[in-house]
């Protein structure tokens, strides 16, 4: 059965700046009885570090590569800078956040994805007795997109893997069973060709918008989760996060943005 009441929201790095209004609602949220989730990424913050230390950034169908110093460093600003700043702030704000990266619990268990990607996890396995514990005593988890390496690991591997913070987002809300799952972005939402917002995408048009290529980057793993959670969810939106109060407006009313069903 799906839970009507919860609402997996996942934040980025380009949506959360100087004036983002996004932690708030998230308060406001909580203070309204609502059950949120929240999987954030890093990825700005992550190649800001990466490029401290002289490493090169290298992308492929929007994933980062990640080598072993390269998930050192992803694993360190994920789970501690990005995930307790977030977790600070919220509280700060009076709402009551604790931080958990996908280690936690079990909660992502996984296997490499790809040799080219190096140390990136594709989600076999969730176990969400942590979130559901968490948001029994009325805490709003915030979620790094960090991994367990427990299938098919080869010997030497790393115990952890770096994991695509939307593909996280689609098999947390999946798992949970999410009446829905917001994607807050630094765009308008999934666009055509000229660049106008798709407004309705179902499961077969978000694959073909993919497979033309109309859909790039970023963009593909996140509507590729969003067909992942449909699986239990009831509904995917991926909205411009950038306006003032995005995430309470669209609970309000779905308005602009991109929702994606079945």
């Amino acid at each position: 059965m799906q839970n009507r009441k919860l609402i997996v929201v996942k934040i980025g790095g380009s949506t959360l700046g100087e004036h983002d209004t996004t932690l708030e609602d998230i308060v406001q949220l909580q203070k309204n009885s609502a059950a949120v989730v929240v999987v954030h990424g890093g990825g700005k913050i992550i190649t800001e570090w990466l490029a401290k230390l002289g490493a090169a950034t290298q992308f492929v169908k929007g994933e980062r590569v990640t080598d072993r110093a390269g998930l050192e460093v992803t694993n360190a600003v994920l789970s501690g800078v990005v995930n307790k700043e977030l977790v600070a702030s919220i509280n700060c704000m009076g709402g009551r956040a604790v931080g958990l990266c996908g280690v936690d619990g079990s909660l992502l268990q996984g296997r490499i994805k790809s040799p080219e990607l190096g140390y990136v996890g594709e989600i076999v396995e969730v176990d969400t007795s942590s979130v559901e514990g968490l948001l029994a005593y009325g805490f709003v988890p915030i979620i790094s997109s960090i991994s367990l390496n427990t299938f098919e690991r080869p010997e030497g591997a790393p115990a952890l893997l770096n994991v695509n913070a939307d593909t996280a987002a689609g098999e947390i809300a999946a798992a949970l069973k999410a009446a829905k799952l917001i994607f807050l972005t630094d765009i308008a939402g999934v666009c055509d060709k000229s660049g106008r917002v798709i407004s309705s995408l179902n499961s077969r048009e978000a694959e073909a918008v993919i497979a033309s290529g109309v859909a790039s980057g970023g963009m593909i793993p996140k509507i590729r989760a969003a067909i992942r959670a449909l699986s239990r969810a009831r509904e995917t939106r991926i909205i411009d996060g950038r306006t003032p109060h995005a995430l309470l407006r669209e609970l309000e009313s779905s308005q602009g943005g991109t929702t994606i069903i079945k």
